[in-house]
């Protein structure tokens, strides 16, 4: 079984998103999130605007938009493969959201999972990756991608496999803060 970018990140918050989304099937419903949606609406028109744009300051020789990759562990769709002078390749990903001077932990489990996906179908290193904050005039990020971050998410993937297969009840986060807005609060032991 091979989870996304999405599932990945729960996990790491708190394993017991897994738990209660896949194990018991109870969703969180996230599709009502308007942020969400809008989000999805900015992907839909990046995927149709300069196709044939090319970052050359960035070294971009080659890219491929919208790619759905998978491999033992991961599935997802990058929203841009980008093919490198230097022989590597490097995910970008839209983002509507600003940017605030930081990168969320959140958006560098994204990046890293494609990192690994993309390794792995163009059989090709993969040490960092771009995001463009469109909410910021389409600002534009370089994050580093080590080696140690790509096993953490190999980690993470494998814990969740472990979770559904035996139908573990895994440990709740130790940062309790999370739990306050958590969508499985009211049903969660913590």
């Amino acid at each position: 079984m091979s989870y996304t970018p999405s599932q990945i990140i729960q996990f790491l918050y708190c394993a017991r998103f897994t738990y209660f989304e896949y194990v018991l099937r109870i969703p969180q419903y996230e599709e009502k999130f308007h942020k969400v949606m809008r989000g999805r609406s900015v992907h839909e028109k990046k995927a149709i605007e300069n196709t044939e744009y090319l970052r050359k300051k960035l070294g971009v020789t080659d890219k491929k938009i919208n790619q759905y990759l998978t491999n033992t562990l991961l599935r997802g769709e990058v929203d841009e493969v980008l093919f490198l002078t230097n022989g590597t390749a490097a995910p970008l990903d839209y983002k509507f959201a600003e940017y605030k001077d930081k990168v969320y932990d959140t958006y560098m489990t994204q990046m890293i999972c494609y990192a690994l996906l993309i390794e792995e179908n163009y059989d090709l290193e993969v040490n960092k990756g771009y995001l463009i904050y469109t909410r910021s005039k389409n600002f534009l990020v370089e994050v580093g991608i080590t080696p140690e971050d790509k096993n953490k998410v190999r980690r993470a993937a494998l814990a969740i496999q472990h979770i559904i297969s035996e139908n573990r009840f895994p440990k709740a986060t130790r940062y309790k803060k999370r739990c306050l807005t958590c969508t499985y609060k009211n049903i969660c032991m913590q």
